[in-house]
């Protein structure tokens, strides 16, 4: 669906997003953290154990740097509005996320969020938005994390009024940028299995989009069945460089980026492959049964364990 002629990128780029605000119990995370696949192999592993249990109570449980995407997706929650640009939601791509990490989420929270449109691209076929939401602890004002979040919206280009295709970012787009995968055996592999029910499973956390439950909907959007959603997948990445790199302490993970490869089918066995670089490691994850990857990236540490 071509987008209107109406359309104004400037004004779409001046608009004003309101600030939203909402709270998260240790249960959301716990929730969050089981729909990743946490103690999906085995409940009682130390690393895992602590994001859904804690001898204490739960109200002390440890919430995963990738819960980062989670809050800033709830400013999202209606779908993605920019005045005047028409879109089919089906033909929605994520394909891009960065996400930098300034303190350790608390087990439950108050949160604000701050969104603006940080970049609009025509590409002829498709527009590409980038959002950028800062997330703020509602009681002290402390600043919580910042995702960059791009998307793809199929159709939706050809709004340039120039023979220039229009094109405004606000910030280096080096931190979403492909990443180089070194031909080097990776420092650590490791491998995962999502379930049949993981994208059921991982959408009580706030992301409905019927691409990952409804079997009609994924086929007219050009897919055989329901995907997995793409953060999903990142969480199982990440989980996996906490794992085997970070060796179960999450808190020296500083900044996540990645890009969105291809799909996941709900039970599917993802392997990720990590490659060490002082302190960013650099990661690749695949789906072991169709042998190709569906996600790229890195993972920046604020140090490293001394067993490293």
């Amino acid at each position: 669906m071509a987008a209107p002629q109406e359309f104004d990128p400037d004004l779409a780029i001046s608009h004003k997003y309101p600030d939203t605000s909402h709270s998260y119990t240790e249960r959301d995370a716990a929730l969050y953290a089981l729909g990743i696949g946490v103690c999906a192999s085995n409940a009682v592993d130390s690393d895992d154990l602590k994001y859904v249990y804690h001898e204490n109570g739960q109200n002390h449980i440890e919430v995963l740097p990738t819960y980062a995407a989670i809050l800033a997706q709830k400013s999202f929650e209606g779908g993605i509005n920019i005045p005047g640009l028409e879109y089919d939601r089906r033909l929605l791509l994520h394909g891009q996320q960065y996400i930098e990490l300034y303190k350790p989420f608390p087990s439950s929270c108050n949160v604000q969020n701050k969104v603006c449109l940080a970049g609009l691209h025509d590409k002829g076929k498709a527009a590409i938005l980038e959002y950028e939401t800062k997330t703020y602890d509602k009681e002290t004002g402390d600043l919580l994390c910042m995702n960059r979040m791009t998307v793809y919206l199929r159709g939706a280009g050809g709004f340039s009024k120039s023979s220039k295709p229009f094109s405004y970012s606000n910030y280096p787009t080096n931190q979403v940028s492909t990443v180089k995968i070194p031909e080097s055996k990776p420092f650590s592999v490791f491998e995962d299995h999502t379930r049949p029910s993981q994208a059921l499973l991982y959408r009580l956390s706030g992301d409905y989009n019927p691409l990952h439950s409804d079997p009609l909907f994924a086929k007219v959007a050009g897919f055989s069945q329901p995907i997995l959603h793409g953060l999903c997948t990142l969480g199982f990445a990440v989980r996996a460089v906490i794992k085997c790199i970070c060796k179960g302490d999450a808190d020296i993970i500083k900044g996540i980026s990645g890009r969105f490869l291809l799909h996941v089918y709900p039970g599917e066995t993802l392997v990720t492959e990590m490659w060490l670089q002082g302190l960013r490691v650099i990661y690749r994850t695949k789906v072991k049964e169709r042998n190709q990857a569906v996600l790229s990236g890195y993972v920046d540490l604020r140090g490293l364990t001394s067993s490293l």
